[in-house]
């Protein structure tokens, strides 16, 4: 059935976008207002250290010209995402990104002219009432002075970078555009061109033959690459060790850390709690085994289904019903929350000609947030609802009670909120479901979960921290040292698995290992997420998440995940997340043998 245009669709399932501005007319005003405020910024360059007033005035203004330009970019990008094809709205997308480039080099000067000003003079500023809003900013600032250089280093740096994303975009280049991939033959006897879309819909095949022919052909072209892939992965490595050692930090890793104002030994306490429970996965590895009438899994027998599909038809209605009752564990005024979210049409629920795929939330500081979904009515669509309204929540509580100094969380805790609201959903679900074929997928799925955002992110991390540290010691990066070094931690992570030629070279296909150190966050996010839940459902108490929720952008992550009760620079967290897989895979393996 063809896809409907963006006006056929039903207002009473759209965003409601006079919240943020109540026509376009307004949003034109305001655009000039939020340009005449970036060109003012001007006058603050040379005045921030001359008294602790100049310097508030000038952070005002700062802030006051980020809060008009990021509404006015938002109402621009989200009436985009509706409908990607629209002249009008491309043109309003495009005019605020120049925009915003305007504003970014306008505030270059800000951090090195408050670095500038003398640490105790800026001490004494920054005790004014006026710039307590401003506190956590500066002292991250401050932070990084030892890793700061002079102001002409600090330019050939910044010149440098550009080249330093060379590696990532020939990647992009390489993976995107010029590889094209072979034929297979799919399970109905088509001969069928493979991509790097329909790859994952094969991998997922309830025939083997399928799964084995896609994964051959598909990362045999990488092989026929892999030379190219090492090169470029390479050098990206070795940009960030050169921009790690030129800052003064001991290894790329901690200077990645640094900006969360991470320890490494978080990172090392992720890595040796999924070491110390490496036999749950071997577990789960033998169960799938079993299931699927293997004789040996091989890497491709990973992804497609274990159990028979089972039918879980959910209106966008239905899900609205069940996310709410899930998330009653969280408290009243988070109902309500829920309540108003879909009273006042945060959500933009269905698919139409021209909208983004996939889903997301964003939050409009002083607005409230907006959710786009493409609803299809089954069971994962009511999962990522509910992840989404995590986002959503965590934006509007963080917006309701921080300034927009201080309202936008960073990525390591954004993922908890989320993940939250996923396994509350899963445990409510699991709770009320009586049949078994169903609660055998649901815990599947969780199971998956785990799998893939914990178990396998972690292998991730492992294998860009050894990359790293080749790259330091000397030793070179070729493609045989990065494919023996990503084989030994599969035949590590997937013991009794078949680990071939082939599936050594998956390194080369993942694009993230071009933002170096940054995967490990969905890991400790997701163990984050499970133990905070499993907590809250134990003691029936979530004061201190809903508190967290509250934080924004307004300390470290760390700090804020201490709110929460979780402390990762301990082991506990993720292995109490642990502990939850276990007992699920073991509820999974009791409950297959009923079916």
């Amino acid at each position: 059935m063809e896809l409907k245009s963006r006006k056929d669709m039903n207002p009473e399932f759209m965003w409601d976008f006079t919240h943020i501005f109540p026509t376009k007319e307004a949003w034109e005003a305001a655009y000039k207002e939020a340009e005449a405020m970036t060109a003012g910024l001007a006058a603050y360059e040379g005045t921030l250290g001359e008294s602790a007033a100049a310097l508030q005035k000038g952070l005002d203004a700062v802030n006051a010209a980020g809060e008009k330009l990021e509404r006015v970019y938002l109402y621009a990008m989200l009436h985009k995402a509706g409908d990607n094809g629209d002249p009008e709205y491309q043109a309003m997308d495009a005019r605020c990104t120049t925009l915003y480039v305007s504003f970014q080099m306008a505030i270059a000067f800000l951090t090195p002219e408050i670095l500038s000003i003398p640490e105790e003079t800026l001490a004494a500023y920054m005790k004014e009432e006026g710039l307590a809003t401003y506190r956590h900013m500066v002292e991250d600032m401050c932070r990084a002075r030892a890793h700061t250089l002079d102001a002409a280093r600090e330019r050939m740096l910044a010149q440098l970078s550009d080249a330093a994303q060379t590696p990532d975009n020939s990647f992009t280049m390489l993976e995107s555009v010029d590889m094209t991939f072979p034929a297979i033959t799919d399970e109905a006897g088509n001969e069928v061109t493979l991509t790097h879309g329909n790859f994952g819909v094969y991998r997922e095949s309830t025939n083997q033959r399928v799964r084995r022919e896609s994964f051959e052909k598909y990362f045999g072209e990488f092989k026929r690459y892999i030379n190219t892939f090492a090169a470029m992965y390479a050098g990206s490595v070795k940009f960030d060790t050169f921009f790690a050692s030129v800052r003064g930090h001991k290894s790329a890793c901690e200077a990645a850390l640094f900006s969360n104002n991470v320890p490494v030994s978080v990172y090392d306490s992720l890595v040796e709690a999924i070491h110390s429970r490496l036999g749950t996965m071997r577990q789960y590895l033998e169960l799938r085994k079993r299931v699927l009438g293997l004789d040996a899994i091989n890497m491709y027998d990973l992804y497609n289904p274990m159990l028979e599909s089972v039918e879980f038809k959910v209106t966008y209605e239905e899900s609205n019903a069940l996310v709410k009752e899930a998330l009653k564990p969280l408290g009243e005024e988070y109902g309500k929350l829920l309540d108003k979210a879909y009273a006042e049409h945060w959500m933009d629920v269905y698919e139409n000609k021209g909208k983004t795929t996939g889903a997301f939330s964003c939050g409009v500081h002083g607005v409230h947030p907006y959710v786009l979904l493409n609803f299809t009515d089954t069971l994962d669509d009511a999962f990522t609802m509910a992840h989404e309204l995590g986002h959503a929540m965590h934006s509007y509580k963080s917006s309701e009670t921080q300034d927009y100094a201080n309202h936008d969380y960073r990525i390591l805790v954004a993922e908890v909120a989320s993940t939250v609201n996923e396994v509350l959903l899963t445990k409510h679900l699991l709770k009320t479901e009586t049949d078994k074929k169903r609660r055998a997928y649901i815990l599947n799925h969780f199971l998956e979960g785990f799998r893939t955002t914990v178990f396998r992110q972690t292998l991730f991390a492992e294998f860009e921290r050894k990359a790293h540290e080749m790259e330091q010691a000397g030793e070179p990066l070729t493609a045989q040292s990065l494919n023996k070094v990503y084989r030994d931690l599969n035949e590590l992570y997937y013991e009794g698995a078949v680990v071939n030629d082939l599936m050594e070279i998956e390194w080369a296909r993942i694009p993230h290992f071009y933002n170096a150190f940054y995967v490990y966050q969905y890991a400790t996010g997701f163990s984050s997420a499970v133990a905070i839940a499993s907590r809250i459902l134990t003691t029936g108490d979530p004061s201190d998440y809903l508190r967290f929720l509250t934080l924004g952008g307004s300390d470290y992550p760390l700090a804020e995940l201490k709110v929460a009760g979780v402390d990762l620079t301990k082991p506990d967290a993720v292995l109490s997340a642990l502990d939850v897989f276990q007992a699920s895979l073991d509820e999974l393996e009791a409950l297959l043998k009923e079916i």
